[in-house]
């Protein structure tokens, strides 16, 4: 793949599920083992072209999301490497028993792809966000759950886990014209955390779309005396414990950011890490509310929940003012 501005420009306008069909379409031509299955998401999912050109290397299931897992574990029982893509609550949820049992449990290399995850759904409701993911899947044993950053982000993922041993989960969030994070080629290893921003006050952990405001949100604090890093904690799990004990031995306040319920995710994820340190600083956690919200265009449900460059800031600003 090349890396470069232009592709990255490209990728974004795409958004990152698109972008996976698009770059699925270039892959499997050195990766001929691999078979993708969608549970009638392939238009969704940016597949129709794959389909098309690859028909021996597709399968659509329909909408029986329990039957495609069941698919894919018996496809990598023979040596395929299989990705099973949906939206991402059905995706997780819906065939979650299936996911532990078939791919947990027999540590095999099926991708599992949520696609528009998060609160990218928008007006379709709860019914379709994607706020529960993390904190199932990361819950089975053998299972990586990756969300990445950006559409550049998703490519450099779907490159790395074709040579990755193991369950996988990608969780795509975002819509089209997804602010760019990487707009060159950088070096991405699953389970390894990217510090994007130095600082030396607070330390802001991110993962997904969060990144990008988590970013702009610092550039607000620094205009106010604060001095914040900023980090991409693509991988949930295994999370870089190497990059946490850094944090925690170097900041004041650490705040994780996701577009995801506050229970369970990544900032769930962390401080279960953190409860077994001694002399770690404060921690808050800013996502989805643990209730069930209405439906509402992706950019309003953004800013209703504080995801926000501002809405970030304004969070920071208050626990920093506060006591840590």
């Amino acid at each position: 793949m090349r890396y470069d501005a232009k592709n990255a420009l490209l990728w974004s306008r795409l958004s990152s599920r698109k972008t996976f069909g698009l770059v699925m379409s270039e892959l499997v031509e050195m990766h001929p083992n691999t078979m993708v299955i969608a549970a009638d998401v392939a238009g969704s999912a940016g597949l129709s072209d794959f389909a098309q050109r690859y028909p021996d290397n597709f399968l659509n299931v329909g909408i029986a999301e329990q039957n495609m897992v069941g698919i894919a574990a018996g496809l990598a029982k023979e040596g395929m490497k299989v990705f099973v893509v949906s939206f991402a609550p059905f995706a997780s949820m819906r065939c979650f028993e299936v996911i532990r049992t078939y791919l947990g449990y027999m540590d095999l290399d099926v991708v599992i792809v949520g696609i528009a995850s998060g609160l990218s759904m928008g007006v379709s409701g709860n019914t379709h966000y994607g706020l529960e993911d993390i904190a199932l899947l990361r819950t089975v044993p053998n299972m990586s759950v990756i969300s990445p950053a950006d559409c550049t982000e998703t490519v450099k993922v779907i490159e790395s886990l074709f040579e990755h041993k193991g369950p996988a989960y990608l969780r795509l969030t975002g819509v089209e014209g997804n602010p760019v994070v990487y707009k060159d080629n950088y070096e991405f290893s699953v389970g390894k955390a990217i510090k994007l921003r130095e600082g030396s006050e607070v330390a802001i952990i991110a993962t997904g779309t969060m990144v990008n405001e988590s970013l702009r949100g610092a550039k607000i604090l620094q205009k106010l005396g604060i001095s914040a890093c900023v980090v991409n904690m693509h991988t949930i799990k295994p999370l870089d414990t190497v990059m946490l004990d850094e944090i925690f031995a170097t900041y004041k306040l650490i705040v994780t950011v996701e577009e995801h319920s506050v229970v369970g995710g990544l900032g769930g994820a962390i401080a279960e890490y953190k409860a077994a340190r001694a002399n770690v600083p404060k921690q808050i956690v800013i996502g989805i509310p643990d209730e069930f919200g209405k439906a509402a265009e992706y950019t309003f449900l953004q800013n209703k929940y504080g995801l926000t460059a501002q809405g970030i800031a304004n969070r920071i600003i208050a626990a920093w003012n506060g006591p840590l």
